[in-house]
């Protein structure tokens, strides 16, 4: 870390992408970091079982506390905000504003105010369908045109830290398409990988959208997947080299494969060969729909960021063989 004797803030520590990062501080040997999130009735407390940290606080308590008594909670040197609701069909706009836009708000705020260091996570749903460009050095953020509530809440806030002068002073990092261990919380959000797993499990088969455009073939829409291991990775980069300064940064692969690609990798792994069926789009999804999605990752290379990226194949197989297969967490 540019500060390696300082205390570290992840929320959404008990998350997919959360609980990753603390497991890949704790084995830089980070263990003084304090984890909010709220637990709920979901199963992803199992995802903090096998880590390492000082302390835990409920998000809604956490958000009390910095609005009554910031100075309580002491000070931090980094504070990795991963906590949001990341449900792409989540339809409480509501919601959404309250717990992706003006919490993030809340905590830019306090942690600048004690200079922490303060890594975001936006997303590449912002893109919306892409015919802006997925271009993260493109100052022109306000022409983006997300296509659900999610993306726009996110899509809130980096306009709102440009519009502030924040942008030069905050990293929001854009995950594309992101899979691996520690997902299996997250129900319909889950990946592909995840899904098809246990649809391979109890059918032997795999059910893949068609596709409603004719320029695409059925599962030949694409998207940019990146493995968690390679996204944390990443996001850690931008506490470690302060001299990046701020800004939007992709978080992918930096390439675009098929859902046929991706699932033919899942079967391989299995040992099997591959059972596809393909089924309707449901209609709620045909105009939200994300046909293409590839990262652009010159900026973070142009970072300082050299380490060379999981081929798909590989890092479908370690996620299936080492860890859907076994059960097993990070860090077991």
């Amino acid at each position: 870390m540019a500060n390696s004797n300082g205390r570290i803030l992840v929320t959404g520590g008990a998350g997919f992408i959360g609980s990753a990062l603390i497991w890949a501080l704790n084995k830089r040997g980070f263990t003084d970091i304090i984890v909010t999130d709220i637990l709920g009735q979901e199963e992803k407390w199992r995802n903090l079982v096998p880590l390492k940290f000082s302390d835990y606080i409920e998000a809604d308590a956490f958000r009390k506390k910095i609005h009554e008594t910031p100075a309580v909670l002491g000070k931090f040197a980094t504070v990795f905000h991963l906590g949001a609701c990341s449900a792409t069909t989540e339809k409480n706009a509501s919601y959404l504003v309250d717990n992706n836009y003006e919490t993030t708000k809340e905590l830019a705020g306090w942690a600048l105010a004690q200079q922490a260091r303060f890594i975001y996570a936006s997303s590449a749903a912002t893109y919306g369908d892409g015919a802006q460009g997925m271009d993260d050095k493109n100052d022109n953020i306000s022409e983006l045109r997300p296509l659900n509530m999610y993306g726009y809440s996110k899509h809130m806030f980096d306009l709102y830290a440009q519009r502030h002068g924040l942008l030069d002073r905050i990293v929001g990092v854009k995950y594309f398409n992101v899979f691996g261990p520690n997902e299996d919380h997250k129900g319909e959000m889950r990946s592909l990988v995840n899904k098809a797993y246990q649809q391979i499990l109890s059918t032997g088969r795999v059910q893949l959208f068609k596709s409603h455009k004719p320029e695409y073939k059925d599962g030949e829409q694409m998207r940019d997947f990146l493995y968690v291991k390679d996204a944390v990775e990443m996001t850690i980069h931008f506490a470690e080299t302060a001299t990046t300064g701020g800004g939007l940064y992709n978080l992918g692969s930096g390439e675009a494969n098929t859902w046929l690609t991706l699932t033919n990798a899942i079967f391989s792994a299995l040992g099997k060969d591959p059972k596809i069926d393909f089924i309707d789009m449901p209609e709620v999804l045909r105009g939200k729909y994300q046909y293409y999605t590839c990262a652009d990752i010159s900026k973070l290379r142009a970072s300082g960021y050299e380490k060379p990226l999981t081929p798909l194949s590989e890092s479908v197989r370690d996620y299936v063989q080492n860890y859907l297969v076994t059960g097993k967490k990070l860090g077991e």
